[in-house]
C-alpha cells in the first residue's frame, strides 16, 4: 500500500518533469537564431516554393499551434517527419538506438566491472605504493576529456600500430562477410569507442567506490567480522562490498540514460551511427522534429533512471517511502 503510493507519487512527478523538459526544448528552439527552412532551400527557389515548404511542415503556423500539434502527435505516438531526411523521426530513432545500445552496454559493463574492482582493490590496499599509483592513474584518466582520449587512442592503435580500425561498426555486413568474420570485425570496431566510454567512467566509479569502502571498513561490524576469524576476502566481499554498493544505486540509475544516449563526442570521433550522430546532425541542420525526439528520449531515460533509483531506495529503506 505504502509502496504503491510512493511509486505513484514519483511517477506523477516524473511525467510532469518530462513535459517540462520537452516544452523548454521547444521554446529554446523557437527563440534560437536561424530558420530551419534555410537548410531545405537554396537561392534559386521562388518565394512561393519556400512558402509551400513552410506550409508542408506546418512552420507557417503560430508557435502555439506548432507546439500543440507536436504535443498531440506525441500523445498518439507520432514524432513527426524529419525536415532533412524526409522520413519519420521514429524510424530514424529506431535505426540508431540499437547501434548505441551495442556500444553503451559493452561500455557500461566495462565501467561497472573495472570501476568496482579497482575501487575495492584500492580500499583493501590503502596507503600502499601500488594503491597510490592506481589512484594517480585513475585521477589522470578521469580528468582527460573523452574527445582527447579518443583521439590519442586512435593515434596510437590506428595510425601508428595499425591494429584497429578508425571508425564505423564493421568492415561489411553479415551477409557479405559471414558470421565469424563479421563478429571479429564488429569486436575490433567496438573496442576503442567502448574503451573510451567505459574507462573514463570507471575511473570516477573507482574513486567513489574506494571512498564508500573505506567508510564501511571503519565500522564496528567489520571489526567484529574480523574478530570472528573471517578471512580478509570474506570480510571485503560478503560484508563490506555489499553495504558499500548501496549508494551505487543512484549511479546505476543515472547510468540508464547512458545506455541509449551514449556519448555524442565519442560517436562522432569514431563515426559510430548511433544517437549521438543523429543528435549532432539534427542540431547542425536545425531539424526540429529530430532534436525534440532525441531530447525526449534522453530526458526520458534520465527521469526513468532516477525513478528506478528512488524505487530501489524505497525498497531498501522504508523510511524513504514513509517520509
Amino acid at each position: 500500500m505504502f509502496m504503491a503510493a510512493f511509486v505513484l507519487r514519483r511517477l506523477t512527478g516524473s511525467i510532469l518533469l518530462l513535459w517540462g523538459v520537452v516544452t523548454l526544448t521547444f521554446v529554446l528552439l523557437q527563440v534560437a537564431p536561424g530558420d530551419p527552412i534555410d537548410a531545405l532551400v537554396d537561392p534559386s527557389f521562388r518565394p512561393e516554393d519556400v512558402q509551400a515548404i513552410r506550409t508542408r511542415y506546418g512552420l507557417d503556423e503560430p508557435v502555439t499551434m506548432q507546439y500543440l500539434s507536436w504535443l498531440s502527435g506525441l500523445v498518439h505516438g507520432d514524432l513527426g517527419i524529419s525536415l532533412r531526411q524526409k522520413r519519420p523521426v521514429a524510424k530514424i530513432i529506431a535505426e540508431a538506438v540499437p547501434n548505441t545500445l551495442r556500444l553503451s552496454v559493452v561500455s557500461f559493463l566495462l565501467w561497472l566491472l573495472a570501476g568496482t574492482t579497482l575501487g575495492v582493490w584500492s580500499a583493501a590496499r590503502r596507503g600502499s605504493a601500488s594503491e597510490r599509483g592506481a589512484t594517480l592513474l585513475s585521477l589522470l584518466v578521469y580528468s582527460l576529456p573523452s574527445f582527447w582520449l579518443g583521439l590519442m587512442l586512435q593515434l596510437v592503435f590506428v595510425w601508428r600500430l595499425h591494429w584497429l580500425p578508425s571508425g564505423g561498426m564493421a568492415a561489411g555486413t553479415l551477409s557479405e562477410l559471414g558470421l565469424w568474420p563479421w563478429l571479429l570485425s564488429s569486436c575490433r570496431h567496438l573496442l576503442l569507442p567502448a574503451a573510451v566510454l567505459g574507462l573514463s567512467g570507471a575511473a570516477g566509479l573507482a574513486r567513489y567506490m574506494r571512498s564508500s569502502m573505506l567508510e564501511i571498513l571503519s565500522q564496528d561490524y567489520i571489526r567484529t567480522a574480523r574478530a570472528k576469524g573471517l578471512s580478509e576476502r570474506a570480510v571485503l566481499m560478503k560484508h563490506a562490498l555489499r553495504n558499500a554498493a548501496i549508494p551505487l544505486i543512484t549511479l546505476l540509475g543515472l547510468s540508464l540514460p547512458f545506455l541509449l544516449s551514449g556519448a555524442v563526442v565519442v560517436e562522432v570521433i569514431f563515426s559510430w551511427p548511433g544517437m549521438g550522430q543523429v543528435a549532432v546532425q539534427a542540431l547542425l541542420g536545425r531539424d526540429y522534429p529530430v532534436i525534440l525526439a532525441t531530447t525526449l528520449l534522453s530526458g526520458s531515460m534520465v527521469i526513468v533512471g532516477n525513478l528506478l533509483a528512488d524505487i530501489a531506495y524505497g525498497l531498501i529503506d522504508p523510511r524513504i517511502r514513509l517520509g
